[in-house]
């Protein structure tokens, strides 16, 4: 218990101290002119208050990591708490406030326009197609995910034939269900559909994590939380899954997160002044750490240890949601439960449909194209949702959801790397976003060659090393790159 305590006051005080020095490395000025105001159009450019774009960013980046993510990753024991914690402060959280000020500052652009300017044409290139393949692809996991999350809850006797390759009718109408209120809510003006239902899931999603909270600490004799006394990998299979680099791609979204990069922009764009930045994009993130802290607590708790979660883990083949769906039904009783998975459902659907609307934004910034006319949000967003259900039926669940892991984290540290040189040309603190960037290179360079998702390989030494040598790699190049572009400049 009093390792979660110190690690929740943490990031509570976090948001009073680093989120302020952040604010005054960014030169944030409240009088500054905002993109809601210079560049309304009524459909992605209007104001809307502080509160509400708070509760809907922290619904667009939440999604299924904070729960998910969470639960699995304390699989590797009370280190989560560690990684949540100060990747949540000094990585993701900074990670999100700077990407979010940066699109704030240059018009509300979409992250591959942002990265363009700070990394080069080249790296703009890339991220315009990389961008869009992810919001895509994770538009289809929060499709998938939650269909099969209500399929499962409902029974249809008159269909009991499989609607084609073996989905479903249940699935299948769910899943065109859920799909036709994507279309809707990437479409509609964003003060609409999202504007309005995102708050209401957003408490939910709050309310939610404060009665596990108080499970944890009302009921500590009975669910006693794990203390961190080592660095020791507590995951069944260690060897297989060491703690560098998977803890820090199992547990995303609770600590740092790419995918978030993508989605501050849509609230950029809704902001009327500067000093709304903290509270939405630090106070956020923070707030979903919190979120992911208590799920990791509990998860550990409810098994009575690291063990007795692996066992679990094994036990209900690996699939989160059975497993919150027991820790629920015996601590929160049924209604409460339902509850839960109702909210677990929402926080999927309300990152997949905002995903879709990211991927529309990033395409029509590429194009140039007007959005106040609906016909052409439509002809723009029309590929995308075919896309989305192309993934769907040709993938398994667990392969998309291995490559999103590394997509998003790649993402983020491409992100790190675009908000250190933006912190060099400003002549601000380096350390600030050099050190996570560097550390998350390594994590994902050396995933590549650790995990059997991708290479495997057997000789962790030569791992390794070899994710230390494309690290510096890709450092080097960031360096000459800048360089180039500075010289150009002059």
């Amino acid at each position: 218990m009093i390792t979660f305590l110190i690690c929740l006051a943490a990031l509570i005080t976090a948001y009073f101290t680093y989120g302020k020095y952040l604010e005054n490395v960014c030169d944030i000025n409240e009088k500054n002119p905002v993109p809601s105001k210079t560049l309304y159009d009524g459909v992605d450019y209007l104001p809307m208050p502080c509160w509400k774009i708070f509760l809907i960013q922290l619904l667009n980046i939440a999604g299924l990591g904070p729960i998910f993510g969470a639960l699995l990753g304390a699989a590797y024991g009370p280190i989560a708490f560690l990684w949540i914690t100060l990747g949540g402060i000094f990585m993701g959280a900074m990670h999100d406030f700077t990407a979010g000020v940066i699109s704030l500052k240059n018009s509300g652009l979409s992250l591959p326009e942002i990265i363009g300017k700070y990394l080069g044409n080249g790296t703009k290139l890339f991220m315009r197609v990389f961008s869009v393949l992810l919001m895509v692809l994770v538009g289809a996991v929060f499709i998938s995910q939650p269909a099969e999350l209500i399929a499962s809850n409902i029974s249809l006797p008159a269909l009991e034939v499989t609607a084609f390759n073996g989905v479903s009718w249940e699935l299948f109408i769910v899943l065109m269900t859920i799909l036709a209120y994507y279309m809707l809510a990437t479409v509609m003006p964003i003060d609409k559909i999202i504007g309005r239902l995102y708050p209401i899931f957003g408490l939910a999603l709050i309310i939610m994590a404060f009665s596990l909270l108080g499970v944890l600490i009302f009921k500590s004799d009975t669910y006693p939380i794990p203390e961190l006394t080592s660095l020791r990998n507590g995951i069944a299979d260690p060897e297989k899954f060491p703690i560098i680099p998977m803890l820090f791609t199992t547990i995303a979204c609770g600590a740092l997160s790419g995918f978030h990069a993508t989605q501050s922009p849509l609230m950029a764009r809704c902001m009327t002044s500067e000093k709304q930045s903290r509270p939405i994009f630090y106070g956020a993130m923070i707030s979903e750490s919190i979120i992911a802290l208590i799920w990791a607590a509990i998860a550990m708790a409810f098994w009575g240890g690291v063990e007795g979660l692996n066992n679990a883990i094994a036990q209900n083949g690996g699939s989160a949601a059975k497993l919150v769906n027991i820790i629920t039904e015996t601590t929160l009783g049924h209604s409460m439960a339902t509850a839960v998975v109702f909210g677990i459902i929402a926080c999927a659907i309300t990152s997949g449909d905002t995903a879709f609307r990211c991927a529309r934004l990033i395409v029509t910034d590429i194009l140039g194209i007007s959005q106040r006319s609906i016909i052409k949000r439509l002809a723009v967003s029309l590929p995308l949702f075919v896309g989305g259900l192309f993934i769907i039926f040709a993938l398994p669940f667990q392969t998309i959801w291995s490559y999103f892991a590394w997509t998003n984290q790649t993402l983020a540290v491409i992100t790190l790397w675009c908000i250190t040189v933006y912190l060099s040309r400003k002549r601000k603190p380096l350390a600030i976003g050099a050190i996570p960037a560097l550390i998350m290179t390594y994590v994902c360079s050396s995933y590549i060659f650790v995990s059997p998702m991708m290479c495997g390989m057997e000789n962790r030494l030569h791992a390794y090393l070899l994710g230390a040598i494309l690290t510096i790699a890709i450092a080097f190049a960031v360096w000459m790159n800048e360089r180039n572009l500075r010289k150009k400049n002059l």
